[in-house]
């Protein structure tokens, strides 16, 4: 039976709505891309499996399909990805010059995904009447974005229409392309970490939320379908949708990269409340009264004011933005440092500056947080048995109060949720079973806490099962697996 339907929204446009409840977990679409390439304005990538190749300055490697000399790794000589391209260069005579820019951006692949979309009409026209061709594209938003639209009509539609010799495809055709792959497409990763581009074009009908009730995975082991799944127990009638951002950035930079990305402004349950749903995730401490923290008065104005929540006072827009700036300055130079000793001491230390500015739980805070969770057990000198009970807590502390924030941006069926809860248990157990050793803890006591790592696991595991056995997460899945196993075991022993 059909779990969803299509309706359209006064707001939306086409939008997807349940037809029956659906439990935690459950597939609510599944569906292979219409195509699969390269991110737009990535460097030199091998075209079947894309991973960065390397090219010296006159643009020569050996990594180069022996048919159209386009670039191809030596593992990649009979990839289907390639094929269709393959022909339309190898046919006009188009060589890759293999030129990249000083910021490692190589334009001439900019032409790669939207040419397998127009090729794949060619292949399956009723796929794309029925799927594609009634997708958003934005054309005038995109116009008026004067720059970038010069830049894909050069790189992408007058290359093909000209030197590729593909005049069958109008301008206005190869440009609405564009535009669907820039407002639909989704980011996904091959089996081995590397990134590209999808377009789904069912999934891609979802309506944004920044609260989302949708989790989606993506198979490259099964011609990168996507599965969407319900987050936690739907009701019928309900619209599904997911975030077109990264949920653990603030208001202002999710509404920024929705405008200029998705042309349109977020006015969801969270973008509407200056507190972000109570979390206070982009919330400064109060300067006035030191009890309260400041909000914007309109999270959708970057010049209104802000306004404590406590005594009222009101500060203007101008000075928050110049120390966000700084703030995201510091952080930025930090997080650009080697995993070491050094980086992890400088996620500490500016934790403990902006404390007495931020709120707790804000975004800053919050991915210096994730960043120490991260390096505490796996950099040199803080390896996760060498460290001492005073940093197991505080790596457990840490991962609870980024779990406090997933919990209410991303409820349920989370991959950050699980990977973080995977992360919670280590020190759980560690400190159990040093408790146990120095006879703070009891037997008793023992096996509650390894039982509260074991439920800790089960929840990490229940999430990563749907993931892809090959790619990253799936991986960990398996790993959680076997450590929820040795402590079932390790429990039933005592």
């Amino acid at each position: 039976m059909n779990k969803i339907h299509v309706e359209v929204d006064a707001q939306f446009g086409r939008i997807i709505v349940l037809s029956d409840d659906v439990k935690s977990g459950e597939v609510v679409i599944d569906e292979l891309p219409f195509a699969v390439g390269p991110k737009q304005h990535s460097g030199i990538v091998c075209l079947g499996c894309y991973r960065y190749l390397q090219f010296d300055e006159d643009g020569d490697s050996i990594d180069r399909c022996e048919k159209c000399d386009w670039p191809l790794c030596g593992m990649c000589i009979d990839s289907v990805e390639h094929n269709l391209e393959c022909e339309v260069f190898h046919k006009a005579n188009v060589k890759f010059a293999g030129n990249v820019s000083a910021d490692g951006v190589c334009t001439q692949l900019d032409c790669i995904t939207p040419l397998r979309v127009l090729l794949n009409k060619e292949i399956d026209p009723e796929r794309w009447e029925r799927e594609v061709a009634p997708m958003e594209y934005h054309d005038q938003s995109r116009r008026q974005m004067t720059e970038v639209w010069n830049a894909d009509l050069v790189n992408i539609a007058q290359y093909l229409r000209g030197p590729c010799k593909l005049d069958r495809f109008s301008e206005d055709l190869i440009m609405r392309v564009v535009g669907i792959l820039e407002v639909n497409a989704f980011e996904g990763r091959t089996s081995h970490g590397h990134t590209i581009r999808c377009l789904y074009p069912k999934t891609g009908i979802l309506a944004h939320n920044c609260v989302p009730n949708t989790a989606r995975s993506i198979y490259p082991s099964d011609r990168f379908r996507i599965r969407l799944r319900a987050m936690k127990d739907l009701k019928a009638g309900q619209q599904l949708h997911h975030s077109y951002t990264f949920t653990l950035n603030g208001t202002a930079a999710r509404q920024e990269h929705i405008r200029n990305g998705k042309f349109f402004t977020c006015r969801c349950a969270r973008c509407s409340d200056p507190t972000e749903l109570g979390t206070y995730f982009s919330s400064f401490k109060c300067i006035s009264c030191d009890l309260g923290f400041l909000s914007s008065i309109d999270p959708f104005d970057s010049t209104a004011d802000w306004r404590c929540n406590h005594c009222r006072f009101t500060t203007p827009a101008e000075g928050i933005l110049k120390n966000i700036s700084t703030m995201q300055a510091e952080v930025a130079d930090v997080q650009a440092m080697d995993m070491s000793p050094e980086r992890l001491q400088e996620c500490e230390a500016l934790l403990r500056k902006y404390r007495m500015i931020l709120h707790p739980s804000h975004y800053i805070q919050t991915s210096l947080k994730q960043s120490l969770i991260e390096m505490y057990g796996r950099v040199h000198g803080y390896e996760m048995v060498e460290l001492p009970d005073i940093l197991l807590e505080r790596k457990e502390e840490l991962c609870r109060q980024v779990l406090g924030v997933l919990n209410v941006f991303e409820p349920g069926l989370s991959r950050a949720r699980a990977m973080l809860l995977y992360e919670l248990h280590v020190p759980l157990v560690l400190l159990a079973k040093s408790g146990f050793i120095a006879k703070v803890l009891s037997l008793s006591n023992l096996k509650e806490r390894i039982q509260e790592a074991v439920s800790i696991l089960e929840e990490s595991v229940s999430i990563l099962k749907y993931e892809d056995p090959s790619s990253q997460e799936g991986l960990l899945g398996r790993v959680a697996s076997k450590a929820l196993e040795s402590l079932k075991l390790s429990i039933e022993a005592m």
